[in-house]
């Protein structure tokens, strides 16, 4: 083998160890910038959970600016902004599911989610204008999600079961 073989092969050899190196690298970044994203995301989620932690405590918290009419008992308010709380958590899920979280434990929150979606109070909530500030796409997924999931109609006090759909 003369010298400019063997030069031209080290060259090579060092061309595909750098090319190899900053792909690494770029990974590497991609990763660290996604999992940036979703502690990004997390935390405001986080702020807003305290503060909805706070009405859920202290009722008189609720301004009519966060979408509370005036005059609107305290349990109903707790109620809705512990829906609200459980909603945060499950965006949080989504977020982290549409960054990588494996399928097989972001089933389980939407089986968990069915559940609390099932109730009245949850599906009332949802309906109201309490739940502007989340992700657009989140928004879109519950909206699916919503429709996909049955709500019992209530079951008026003296009527029968099968007596609800009848006028």
């Amino acid at each position: 083998m003369n010298n400019a073989v063997f030069q031209l092969m080290v060259q090579a050899t060092s061309i595909l160890a750098l090319t190899g190196g900053l792909i690494y690298a770029a990974l590497q970044f991609r990763g660290w910038r996604t999992a940036q994203y979703v502690t990004n995301f997390t935390e405001l989620v986080k702020l807003q959970l305290e503060l909805r932690k706070m009405v859920v405590d202290d009722p008189t918290l609720a301004i009519p600016g966060l979408g509370v009419p005036p005059g609107t008992r305290p349990e109903d308010i707790r109620s809705d902004f512990y829906n609200l709380m459980q909603l945060s958590l499950f965006e949080i899920a989504w977020c982290s599911h549409s960054k990588g979280l494996t399928d097989n434990y972001f089933n389980s929150w939407v089986t968990n989610m069915a559940e609390v979606a099932q109730r009245p109070a949850f599906h009332a909530m949802w309906q109201s204008n309490r739940t502007k500030i989340m992700h657009d796409g989140f928004r879109q997924y519950m909206n699916t999600f919503m429709g996909d999931t049955v709500v019992p109609a209530p079951v008026l006090p003296g009527r029968a079961l099968g007596d609800t759909m009848k006028k």
